[in-house]
């Protein structure tokens, strides 16, 4: 009986516990809105599928573009550290779709298509995130959405926000790379765990960037900014997801996976849009969870938009 009890309080604790981040909400409270959320009005499937097709038809232009200004860099050695750090980021099976592109597009300069490519990255990528907006914005907790117009601003801003820092990130780690390995041949840093620390530096960058990335995407879309802290718990849940999903599929890939045997040269596309659906799953979850905590924590006294299918904090039953 005594352990029953102990089962029981331990369980209660855990419904009222509140994480940090979480504005005093009641972990119980901001579950079930999850849930809602992502499996109630606003299907998760639905919602994921959609924004994995858009950002799919708006990466393979990106890509070619991206490529396309390699022969343009001055910097020596940056086109091949460069593809290195595509090829190790990527899944096998997912670098190799675009491996003969690649190489074609590097050993030759074109000024037209570099012009048309950057029209259909601006115009693709745009309608990507328009997608994500809109993705967003049927969540089951009914944002306001902003005008047509007002959301084409707020996607291209977000595009090129999103291109310059992750432009940055690999200016500098393949330029950190590079200085690394030159201290290395001049005899000033040795192959030591000093070495192996500052290489996997450029793996930290990369997460910092892409925290900030989501951390950004997730301030500027819904309308009521106010409501939101541009460092959340959503952003870090979601920072967490895209790296776990991406580690794990492409070690199942890379270790497991029989894509290519199965339906061929198709089999490299469903490898990547299945890569892109897992990540708009984590970006789905981590911008559910703000809302969670926002609807769980709203006071309509202070202009909040209370959500009328679910009950304030107060009223949680222990």
């Amino acid at each position: 009986m005594s352990a029953r009890k102990t089962l029981i309080a331990i369980t209660n604790r855990i419904r009222k516990a509140v994480l940090p981040g979480f504005d005093n909400a009641p972990l119980e409270l901001v579950a079930k809105l999850i849930v809602k959320g992502l499996f109630g009005r606003g299907v998760l499937v639905t919602r994921a599928s959609s924004i994995a097709f858009n950002m799919l038809m708006a990466l393979l232009p990106a890509t070619i573009f991206l490529f396309t200004l390699i022969p343009f860099v001055p910097i020596p050695n940056f086109q091949a550290e460069l593809v290195k750090l595509f090829e190790n980021f990527l899944p096998v099976t997912a670098y190799n779709l675009f491996e003969t592109t690649i190489i074609d597009v590097i050993t030759n300069k074109s000024g037209t298509l570099l012009i048309v490519m950057f029209i259909a990255t601006i115009i693709f990528s745009t309608n990507g995130i328009h997608a994500l907006m809109h993705a967003f914005n049927v969540s089951v907790h009914d944002f306001a959405s902003r005008s047509w117009i007002q959301q084409r601003k707020i996607a291209i801003f977000l595009l090129v926000f999103i291109l310059i820092m992750f432009s940055a990130a690999g200016a500098l780690i393949i330029l950190s790379r590079v200085v690394v390995n030159r201290l290395v041949e001049i005899g000033v840093l040795e192959m030591n765990l000093v070495f192996y620390i500052v290489m996997a530096f450029k793996w930290l960058l990369i997460i910092v960037m892409l925290f900030f990335a989501i951390s950004t995407l997730y301030y500027l879309v819904p309308a009521h900014r106010k409501d939101f802290r541009y460092i959340s718990p959503g952003s870090i849940l979601a920072t967490s997801l895209f790296i776990i999903t991406s580690l794990a599929f492409s070690a199942y890939v890379n270790n497991f996976g029989q894509y290519n045997k199965l339906y061929g040269s198709i089999g490299t596309l469903i490898v990547i849009l299945i890569w892109l659906y897992l990540n708009s799953v984590a970006l789905l979850v981590g911008f559910e969870l703000n809302v969670s905590i926002r609807a769980a924590t709203c006071n309509p006294e202070n202009g909040c938009r209370q959500d009328p299918d679910h009950s304030p904090p107060s009223e949680v039953n222990g």
